[in-house]
C-alpha cells in the first residue's frame, strides 16, 4: 500500500496561503535537498484544483540540473475538483466523483508514495476520513496574521512527531504521522 504525505509550507501563525509570496527568503540548500528528495520518493501527485492551475501554469516550461522539473512534470498527476473539466498539464487526471474510494483505490496500487503539495482545502476534506498517512510541515519563522490557514475549526487530528530538523534560515521541519486508534 502507497503512503499519502502532505507536504506543506505554512507559517508560524498557520497560514498555509500562497507561500510563492513569503517563503523564498527563508530558502536554502537543506530545505532544497529535502524537497528533491521528497519528489525522487514519490511518484504521483495528488493536487486541489487551485494548486493544480498554479503549478500546470508554472512547471511544465522549467527545468534543473537535479531533475526535480522532470520528475515533477512527468509523474501521474490527480486533481481533485467539481469543477474543473479539462487538464492539460501531462499525465493528469481530473477526480471528479467518489473522491474518497478513488484516492483510496490510488493509495491500493503499488508504487512509491503520493504526494500531496499545498492543496489546504483537500488536505482538511481528507483529515476526518484518515487517508493521510504523514504530513510534513514545513514551519517558516514568519506571523502574516491573516491568510487561509492548513488547519481550521473543526478540523482535529491526534499526531506523533517523527521528525524535526531546522534550517539556517529559521524554518523548520515538522514530520508527523497520524495515532492509530
Amino acid at each position: 500500500m502507497r503512503k499519502l504525505f502532505v507536504t506543506e509550507f505554512i507559517t508560524l501563525d498557520g497560514v498555509a496561503h500562497a507561500p510563492n509570496e513569503w517563503s523564498f527568503p527563508y530558502w536554502v540548500d537543506g530545505i532544497g535537498d529535502f524537497k528533491l528528495a521528497e519528489t525522487m520518493a514519490s511518484d504521483a501527485l495528488l493536487l486541489g484544483r487551485v494548486t493544480y492551475e498554479g503549478f500546470a501554469a508554472a512547471w511544465p516550461t522549467r527545468t534543473d540540473d537535479a531533475g526535480f522539473a522532470d520528475r515533477f512534470n512527468s509523474m501521474p498527476k490527480y486533481v481533485v475538483s467539481t469543477t474543473l473539466t479539462k487538464a492539460e498539464w501531462n499525465n493528469t487526471t481530473i477526480i471528479s466523483s467518489n473522491i474518497l474510494d478513488e484516492i483510496k483505490k490510488l493509495k491500493q496500487q503499488s508504487g512509491q508514495d503520493i504526494a500531496i503539495h499545498g492543496s489546504v482545502e483537500l488536505v482538511r476534506s481528507l483529515m476526518p476520513h484518515n487517508l493521510i498517512d504523514e504530513y510534513r510541515l514545513f514551519v517558516y519563522p514568519l506571523v502574516l496574521g491573516k491568510g487561509k490557514r492548513m488547519f481550521e475549526d473543526g478540523n482535529e487530528a491526534k499526531l506523533n512527531l517523527t521528525e524535526s530538523k531546522s534550517f539556517s534560515s529559521g524554518v523548520v521541519l515538522l514530520r508527523y504521522e497520524p495515532v492509530k486508534t
